[in-house]
């Protein structure tokens, strides 16, 4: 029997979706999260087999909680489930090593299989998703991506340059490339756009 915990902050999707596995007779929904803190918890404590994971959910994102399972060692596969066929994400879930990359709205038949198929050790990225990853790839470095991600939390430049151990200078150099990199006009359209294409 392969154990199954669920991901999503929209609950009737979350229902639907527990209900349509729990009718597999391998598969068993073990455990519902509503937000990524929550997910992140119950796989500690269930060690489930496969997560299914939303990638938008509060707290957490799916992607944050994928990190955060590597970083501990955690052996549960993970299914990113997404509406968004977004570069960046598609980016950072490939270089987690996520287990299955699908959309939503996929069948109730097509992502039963695809748990299958994880379990036996392949990956399962639904096509659209790879080609809508290849039209745009991330322009940002790492550590560009890491800037606009403090700025977009509202770090001033002094606060960046400190919790990354960078003159204030340096940091400032960095801000200009990445406006210039995206065509932006100021910090914040510049975080508007790389969230938008999913890059930060």
């Amino acid at each position: 029997m392969i154990s199954i915990v669920i991901a999503e902050d929209q609950r009737l999707l979350r229902g639907a979706l527990a209900s349509l596995l729990d009718l597999e007779d391998d598969l068993e929904v073990v455990g519902q999260a509503a937000d990524g803190e929550e997910a992140l918890a119950l796989i500690e404590r269930l060690k489930p087999d496969v997560c299914l994971m939303d990638i938008e959910m509060p707290v957490l994102s799916g992607l944050d909680v994928a990190e955060k399972l590597k970083e501990r060692g955690e052996a549960c596969k993970i299914i990113i489930l997404t509406t968004f066929a977004r570069p960046g994400y598609f980016e950072r879930a490939a270089r987690l090593g996520v287990n299955g990359y699908l959309l939503k709205d996929e069948s109730s038949d097509r992502l039963a299989e695809a748990i299958r198929r994880v379990m036996t050790g392949h990956t399962e990225v639904a096509p659209e998703l790879v080609f809508g990853s290849l039209r745009e790839a991330n322009p940002l470095t790492p550590r560009e991506q890491e800037i606009l991600k403090l700025a977009a939390a509202s770090y001033r430049t002094g606060e960046i340059a400190k919790r990354l151990h960078l003159s204030s200078g340096t940091v400032r150099n960095y801000i200009s490339e990445i406006l210039s990199k995206l065509d932006a006009k100021s910090r914040i359209e510049a975080i508007r756009l790389a969230e938008d294409k999913g890059w930060i």
